[in-house]
């Protein structure tokens, strides 16, 4: 419990006086033990604190249980607390990836509405760990292996250095059972794959290989963030192809491979593909219209685009544009 509250409180210092907090609870251990040091703290720190709940409607029941985590919030004390839908939309990223970005864009509706301060997620590290599993996966460079931030922008993660054990602990300390989601025993989904993997590579290489795993992630994230703060300028500098399409191939193949291949990356969001599916591979290929060009099609990045180079140029569409061309 201790340990819990002493991580929210450091986030708590620079709202300001009457701010809204809120915490994404869905009744699992870590957003329930997150959401009772808020309850705990804020009055201290002399801030409102509620919660949103998000129901993606996926699994039966799913309405009830969003309802009773709801309910279990305001035991605890916060206001407001809303239980809001999400709108899950399939995008050719996968079941997980398509949750996320409905529950991220259901968290932000609620704190814009609200006026929210700050927006409180639940992950720990042991969440951070199997994010770089994850990405070592795919082989998506040191973006994907610096995980997930602390904070962007208003979203703060403040258990993100402690293990799951402790909110689970801190749950019993509560006196609470909190709900547990089928899905994390899902094979079917790759983060619980990757969740049975890391506790196999404990057993095997010794307890720490999670922590080590997440001070990975924290010692790659600056090397990331400058890379990519020079592509982002890099990305700025781009002219248009010779006939006002895409970018222009010679200006792309200019830049230092380890800057364009983060340009690579940020064109193909701008496209429409969802960041986190874009691996090494991808990133690979595309290049190759650059490197090592031999007439080859238009290649196929997550989220149904089609790359190709035409006229001088990089082009991205969406793959039925291509096919109707």
């Amino acid at each position: 419990m201790a340990a819990t509250r002493l991580a929210v409180r450091e986030h708590l210092a620079d709202v300001p006086e009457g701010g809204l907090v809120l915490v994404a609870c869905s009744g699992g251990p870590d957003s329930v033990a997150l959401a009772a040091a808020l309850a705990f703290e804020a009055p201290r720190s002399g801030v409102r604190a509620g919660a949103v709940v998000v129901d993606h409607g996926l699994q039966d029941g799913s309405a009830q249980v969003a309802r009773e985590a709801a309910t279990l919030c305001r035991e605890l004390r916060l206001d407001p607390v809303e239980v809001v839908q999400a709108q899950v939309r399939t995008t050719g990223a996968g079941a997980e990836a398509d949750a996320r970005t409905a529950r991220y864009a259901a968290l932000a509706s609620v704190g814009d509405r609200l006026g929210a301060f700050l927006m409180l997620i639940g992950h720990t590290r042991d969440d951070q760990a199997e994010q770089v599993l994850l990405g070592l996966s795919r082989g998506s460079g040191a973006r994907s292996l610096s995980g997930m931030p602390v904070r962007r922008d208003r979203f703060v993660r403040p258990l993100l250095a402690l293990p799951r054990a402790t909110t689970l602990a801190a749950c019993a300390a509560y006196g609470i059972e909190p709900w547990v989601d089928p899905h994390n025993s899902d094979d079917s989904f790759r983060r619980v794959r990757a969740r049975r993997l890391l506790a196999a590579l404990e057993s095997e290489l010794g307890p720490g290989f999670a922590a080590a795993l997440a001070r990975s992630a924290d010692l790659l994230r600056e090397d990331a963030d400058y890379l990519e703060s020079l592509a982002i300028e890099a990305r700025a500098g781009l002219p248009a192809g010779p006939d006002g399409d895409g970018v222009d191939l010679e200006a792309l193949s200019r830049l230092p491979r380890a800057i364009r291949t983060r340009v690579w990356r940020l064109l193909s969001a701008e496209a429409g593909a969802p960041l986190a599916d874009v691996s090494a591979a991808h990133v690979e290929s595309l290049d190759a219209l650059l490197t090592s060009w031999h007439g080859q099609g238009p290649l196929h990045v997550p989220g149904g685009i089609a790359v190709a180079r035409t006229g001088g140029a990089i082009v991205f569409s969406p793959l039925r544009q291509t096919a109707h061309a």
